[in-house]
């Protein structure tokens, strides 16, 4: 039996995610296929059915659909309910049920970078963003323990509705330009200085501490202008590219029951990245 598997999204051509579970179903010695579900919006429910009824073991959800296929599921996993979208759907003998795997995946990511973080719950924390990506990290870091989290965001309101600890401070990006000192890890989620905008950044990072531990969430293009100035400032770099990897591993255990061995693919997608 070769298990079906792949990723609904518009547009995703030029996806990794095939690349990323052809590895795992390798490792895992499972027969599998991941296939490339490219959708418009008008399509999807449609497509759903045609899943559900072909019996796809699982797949995945980016963007635009990650909060519009809620509806189409039967039942969501307790933190994709908390955090409000779905990266990841199983099919469990007929239900589909949603997952949100970018928060833990991304968690993992860090701490396998820098494990010294899993010692040092007390880091000041800044999260750069308040959309989705933003909630599923926060609601990680604070399930984990982490207890000094800022967010900064254009939007104040929008940033209110994701801390789930009183004691999250709300800043602008102005107010964190002024106290970008004070933050000893920074976590940027939003999409400024992807392709093919990569030369914008979302903050100055003038008098940052060189210290901090900077992290993008962008993958496309690999080092972003915020990553590079950090760099430069002597700051420790977290790319993007390793979430995406962890993210895909916590899916696959999902679907499996199995913890794939990621090997050498960190730095394999990163040569595939960076051309």
């Amino acid at each position: 039996m070769a298990y079906q598997l792949g990723l609904i999204g518009y547009p995703i051509k030029h996806s990794l995610s095939p690349w990323i579970h052809k590895q795992f179903l390798e490792e895992a010695n499972i027969q599998g296929n991941y296939s490339i579900f490219e959708v418009r919006e008008d399509d999807l429910t449609e497509l759903v059915q045609t899943i559900k009824e072909k019996s796809v073991t699982g797949f995945n959800v980016t963007f635009p659909y990650k909060q519009k296929i809620i509806p189409l599921l039967d039942d969501l996993d307790p933190s994709a309910k908390h955090i409000g979208a779905v990266n990841t759907v199983l099919n469990k003998e007929g239900r589909l049920i949603g997952y949100n795997t970018d928060g833990i995946g991304y968690l993992r990511s860090l701490e396998q970078s820098f494990p010294g973080l899993t010692n040092n719950k007390q880091v000041n924390i800044l999260i750069i963003g308040a959309g989705g990506a933003a909630r599923g990290i926060y609601n990680a870091l604070h399930q984990a323990g982490y207890s000094s989290i800022t967010i900064a965001n254009r939007t104040i309101e929008k940033a209110k509705g994701i801390a789930q600890n009183p004691k999250s401070a709300i800043l602008t990006l102005d107010q964190a330009e002024e106290n970008i000192a004070t933050f000893d890890l920074m976590i940027q989620t939003t999409n400024v200085g992807m392709k093919p905008n990569q030369d914008d950044s979302p903050i100055k990072i003038d008098g940052m501490k060189s210290s901090t531990i900077v992290s993008d969430i962008i993958y496309q293009p690999i080092w972003t202008t915020l990553l590079r100035e950090a760099k430069e400032k002597g700051a420790q770099i977290h790319q993007g590219h390793s979430m995406l990897l962890y993210q895909a591993q916590y899916a696959f255990e999902i679907w499996f029951g199995l913890t794939p061995s990621l090997g050498n693919m960190n730095s394999q997608l990163k040569r595939i990245l960076e051309g």
